[in-house]
């Protein structure tokens, strides 16, 4: 699969709306304080992190992981150009939040188990991970035909991982994060364009300018959908 460079360049995403609430969310799941340390899995630019080192004046630069080393990237970060597996299985760093936000479905199952474990291994006494991705039964992200007809197959793919994640975790909460999203049809179709979702990376152009026709003809000047995702919270 392509690299996924475009999940948080100039989309809803990146908003400052959308990033605060998301941070919120998340620290009303896990208690961090200026000491804590946090890393990121599959970062992007670093926007979420970098949000949360200026809420909680962390003293330890957040840890933030990618395959794709951009030039934007937060500067309040330790950026490594890695997978999670080859960095976590040889870092001596224990963490108090690890982050793995709509990363999840890029993994095979057996790297999803050995990512578990070793995260678990990682984790300090109170620490958690925290894992979200789309909640694959109340999706309302706008899609064309065939980039609905992927996106559904890859749904499916996610559900078999979350009961893999349920099975195999004894200490684990279920929660949902929902954004109420407000988006021109001129700026969708941009990060259409612009592949921001990875069931979009192996479309042919032709393929996406079809697509692009598509949400053309089938909504409106503005798009109004809730993004909603699911949060498996795992402690120690």
């Amino acid at each position: 699969m392509a690299p996924l460079k475009n999940w948080d360049n100039k989309t809803w995403l990146s908003s400052k709306k959308y990033i605060h609430l998301f941070n919120s969310f998340v620290l009303k799941q896990v208690k961090l304080d200026k000491n804590s340390r946090i890393l990121d899995i599959g970062c992007g630019r670093g926007k979420i992190l970098d949000d949360l080192s200026n809420k909680l004046r962390l003293s330890n630069r957040p840890i933030g992981l990618d395959i794709e080393n951009h030039k934007d990237k937060s500067k309040k970060i330790i950026f490594k150009k890695t997978d999670a597996l080859t960095f976590i299985s040889k870092t001596n760093i224990t963490f108090d939040l690890i982050l793995i936000k709509q990363t999840i479905h890029l993994l095979k199952k057996k790297q999803v188990i050995k990512l578990l474990s070793i995260c678990k291994n990682k984790l300090n006494l109170n620490g958690k991970i925290i894992i979200l991705s789309l909640d694959s039964k109340k999706n309302e992200i706008p899609t064309f035909q065939l980039m609905n007809k992927k996106l559904k197959i890859s749904l499916q793919k996610d559900e078999k991982l979350f009961n893999l994640i349920l099975k195999d975790q004894n200490r684990i909460i279920i929660k949902k994060f929902v954004f109420d999203v407000q988006i021109l049809k001129t700026k969708y179709l941009q990060m259409i364009k612009n592949r921001y979702i990875s069931t979009l990376l192996n479309f042919t152009d032709k393929q996406l300018k079809n697509g692009l026709n598509e949400i053309k003809n089938n909504y409106g000047k503005v798009l109004r959908f809730k993004d909603r995702l699911i949060c498996f919270i795992i402690s120690k």
